[in-house]
């Protein structure tokens, strides 16, 4: 009988020191307990991107000084966590599953693989509040939004496309080189942003005297051995589209296209950094201050379903005269062209840089920021299977 009692009373020991260890730790947590319960009040945003780019930082910083600008600032107002998938889908597909699952009050995605994964996720369960841009040809991208009437689209979402000027690319390449006939390009066509491309390429080279020659790369690391293949078939110039694929190994194609002697353009700014000869594209700075004003709007209150789905289209060209040395065939920079550039590298490799565009000084008033009508390229639907992934 006296084990019986010695056995209960450690037993009843052993309860008390668990039960006093508990309210230790309780006590010692209720400080930061608190502290989350006044903070119930902040709103949480998701930050989403594929890749790694320049332009997607870019993209950020505007998004977070127009958020700012609106009385939004991260650690007070607002927590805002930022993800990146680094070009892996199963990766994307994991953070929008994250993204979506009722941690966040808000969801801002950049690049159209990004949209397209936040919109799969979204769908079931709660419906997350979604700003999307860097995206092409959002009708394109089979997130519901319909091309013939932009104002139908997901209650849920709002966002921004941003169509790259191809036709005026190409232009000005012309300009450059008049007896320009070949250019060549590598593509994803897993990219639907991609594919809305290409196809508008294909029928505007022809018009201009230019005849599209097309390499596949299905990954990043194929790239390299897609531009020299173009080398080797004969073009004069390379042309590197929003591909994301293509874009996050620009490097390999300027490699390759150096190699050759012959230039490399793009629609994405600022490659001429990397050794592109011009850059005419999106200033994903300021399409990043206009996702940053439409995701204010909706923590202002109003609904992502107020808004059509708009096309956002600031431009900005760049050059690298430094590009020109070297090159085959006749190759130079107009004065009217030279004179429009927002940056130049001259022959030493030194920057001239213009002013650079500032936010608006009644920029907390959204109704200043002014956006493309819906007629644009990116507004019709792509015609290959890709586009409607």
């Amino acid at each position: 009988m006296s084990n019986f009692f010695d056995h209960f009373k450690r037993l009843i020991l052993g309860i008390a020191l668990i039960a006093g260890a508990a309210g230790i730790l309780l006590w010692s947590d209720l400080g930061a307990r608190i502290g989350a319960k006044s903070d119930s009040t902040t709103k949480r945003i998701a930050i989403v991107q594929h890749a790694s780019q320049p332009i997607m930082e870019d993209g950020y910083a505007g998004i977070i000084e127009s958020l700012k600008t609106r009385g939004y600032t991260d650690g007070q107002n607002i927590s805002i966590k930022r993800f990146n998938a680094e070009q892996d889908i199963g990766t994307a597909n994991s953070i929008a599953k994250e993204a979506t699952s009722g941690s966040y009050d808000m969801v801002i995605s950049m690049t159209t693989v990004s949209l397209q994964t936040i919109a799969s996720a979204n769908k079931t369960g709660r419906k997350v509040d979604h700003v999307y841009g860097f995206v092409s040809n959002p009708p394109g991208a089979g997130v519901g939004i319909d091309p013939k009437d932009l104002s139908i689209h997901p209650p849920y979402m709002a966002g921004y496309g941003t169509m790259q000027p191809i036709k005026e690319a190409f232009e000005l390449i012309k300009k450059m080189n008049p007896s320009l006939t070949k250019l060549g390009l590598v593509w994803n066509s897993a990219e639907a942003n991609s594919v809305s491309q290409t196809n508008f390429a294909r029928k505007v080279a022809p018009t201009l005297g230019i005849t599209l020659m097309e390499a596949n790369a299905e990954n990043s690391t194929a790239v390299s051995d897609a531009a020299a293949s173009l080398v080797s078939r004969g073009v004069e110039a390379i042309w590197i589209s929003g591909d994301v694929t293509v874009l996050v190994a620009a490097d390999a194609v300027i490699d390759a296209a150096r190699r050759g002697r012959i230039p490399v353009i793009t629609v994405i700014p600022p490659s001429v950094k990397k050794g592109a000869l011009l850059d005419i594209g999106g200033n994903y700075t300021m399409v990043g201050r206009a996702m940053g004003m439409r995701a204010a709007d909706v923590l202002d209150g109003r609904r992502p379903s107020d808004f059509r789905a708009e096309f956002y289209e600031p431009k900005t060209l760049t050059l690298n005269k430094k590009a020109l040395v070297g090159l085959k065939g006749t190759w130079s920079i107009p004065a009217d062209i030279e004179a429009r550039a927002s940056l130049i590298i001259d022959e030493t490799g030194e920057h001239k840089i213009k002013q650079p565009e500032q936010l608006p000084a009644d920029a907390t008033k959204p109704e200043t920021w002014k956006v493309a009508a819906a007629k644009s390229p990116a507004a019709q639907p792509a015609t290959t299977k890709e586009g409607s992934k």
